[in-house]
């Protein structure tokens, strides 16, 4: 185990080094007590950031494990870098930037300068960011549990009857569809028009990312290799991509939440880091042992997760807010349920085959 985790450790001792100089040096009343209080504060945000993506681990290894060993080398490369420093850093100034209408530069600087003013800008869109993200993840669950092919259910008569609903075309994007809607009425003034937009990308994102598949996979069929095919949505750039994605709207709760325990940019981007990197090591420890086979309903689990965090995302849209630790304590839940579920099922098919 200790050599999945072992780049792990070492990166967050080296972000722990950096958030005791940036809290020695830059803290508020720098000295020992501002180091101290810094290195709490980054350790809570990474706690906070593995409890909330711990289904997103489940789920990118119920992916990763069908994908051959270049495409599992990238995402654990490149994909390390764009989940650390893309979704976690350069995303949200991003977004201050494209909403405030400012450069990046400046938004950098109003970060470091005055961060309180950041977060305020940050959190001005909060309806808008979860409204991308919740609908994507949204479409994640549905199309799980629309899925006709899936063979093992962990709740068997209402999953199965929910399944045979997958036989009709485009079900899971007219149900993403109603549930925008929905939400957008609840989103008064200047803001309807921008939510309303902002979740109908998360649906274009989410179908665009399986048009790239599909059009991959027609591409290896006229070259007559099936298997080839079948490898490059599984483990090509259409995978890549939707890997990415789902982080990033998995991202976007630990973003917004981080600023609810400091507004220290630097503090959070260094617990934010720590926490993704601790998701990807146990991404590569469930692939590697097999989590997945041995425990049958974790996926279930981690997809009904994502869907309470979907619709914890578009209700907070509205305006309705509910604390992040409930968010964590909900994926907790059912990955913890399921894994018991798995368990006991694991234990009947024992005692049957005596």
């Amino acid at each position: 185990m200790l050599k999945h985790f072992r780049f792990s450790i070492l990166f967050t001792l080296i972000c722990l080094l950096v958030s005791a100089y940036w809290g020695y040096t830059h803290g508020p009343n720098a000295g020992i007590a501002s180091m101290l209080k810094v290195l709490a504060i980054t350790m809570l945000v990474a706690v906070m950031e593995v409890s909330l993506s711990f289904d997103n681990a489940v789920v990118n290894a119920s992916v990763l494990k069908h994908w051959n060993p270049f495409w599992k080398k990238l995402f654990l490369t490149v994909g390390i870098l764009v989940a650390v420093f893309g979704m976690r850093l350069i995303f949200p100034l991003l977004i201050v930037s494209f909403t405030a209408n400012m450069s990046m530069v400046d938004v950098a600087h109003l970060a470091l300068n005055n961060p309180v003013e950041y977060a305020q800008q940050l959190t001005l869109h909060h309806a808008e960011i979860v409204a991308f993200g919740g609908m994507f993840l949204l479409l994640v669950f549905l199309n799980f549990i629309f899925d006709q092919n899936k063979d093992t259910h962990w709740f068997k008569w209402i999953e199965a009857h929910l399944a045979s609903l997958g036989r009709a075309p485009a079900i899971s994007i007219f149900i993403a569809i109603a549930c925008l809607m929905i939400m957008s009425e609840y989103v008064t003034g200047a803001a309807h028009h921008s939510v309303t937009m902002a979740g109908l990308w998360g649906i274009m994102v989410y179908v665009g990312v399986q048009v790239v598949s599909g059009l991959l996979e027609s591409n290896s069929h006229d070259h007559e290799n099936i298997n080839l095919g079948k490898t490059v949505v599984k483990g090509g750039m259409g995978g890549f991509l939707y890997l990415e994605i789902l982080d990033a709207s998995f991202s976007f709760d630990g973003v917004l939440g981080a600023f609810a325990v400091t507004t220290d940019v630097v503090t959070i981007m260094i617990g934010l880091a720590i926490g993704a990197m601790f998701v990807r090591s146990l991404t590569v420890y469930l692939v590697d042992k097999g989590t997945l086979d041995a425990y049958i309903y974790l996926e279930h689990g981690a997809h009904y997760a994502i869907g309470a965090l979907a619709f914890i995302m578009i209700s907070g849209g509205t305006g309705l807010h509910i604390s992040e630790i409930i968010t964590g304590l909900i994926g907790i839940f059912f990955i913890g349920w399921s894994a018991l579920s798995s368990i006991s099922y694991r234990k009947q098919q024992m005692s049957q085959n005596k």
